[in-house]
């Protein structure tokens, strides 16, 4: 799978650093004044800098849960899903939607959380138990 490129606005790139790099533990690559990349999880994320931006509220009701839209993330292994989550929880992490498990005992069996960053972007990060069903129906 090639890793996909998504640039983001941000409204402040110390801010941005903190919670990509220190938070999430995403290397900084490339940057300048306006912007920074991020290795997310193996994919290309671009910081760049709009002082104005302002948050986009649109939620779609999902499972009872209401969910942001637009929103982005990564599929995770299992075991990195958890310690993720672990490690957000630990640092009081404000969740959209609390970790959990979506689907249990079916095909589609998930984990999945969702969360903002400064700029609110919103964020979901799930992992499937069986990922050859990250699919299936």
């Amino acid at each position: 799978m090639q890793p996909f490129h998504l640039a983001i606005p941000v409204h402040d790139l110390a801010a941005a650093r903190a919670f990509y790099g220190q938070l999430l533990g995403c290397a900084e690559g490339r940057s300048a004044p306006e912007w920074v990349d991020f290795d997310f999880f193996g994919h290309q994320l671009v910081a760049h800098l709009d002082p104005d931006k302002r948050a986009r509220v649109h939620h779609n009701v999902v499972d009872g849960h209401d969910v942001p839209v637009p929103h982005f993330g990564v599929v995770l292994e299992w075991s990195a899903w958890q310690q993720l989550a672990e490690r957000l929880r630990a640092s009081g992490v404000s969740f959209v939607i609390e970790p959990g498990i979506r689907f249990a005992g079916q095909v589609g069996e998930q984990a999945t959380m969702f969360l903002h960053d400064p700029s609110d972007n919103a964020l979901e990060f799930k992992a499937f138990r069986d990922p050859a069903r990250l699919f299936a129906c």
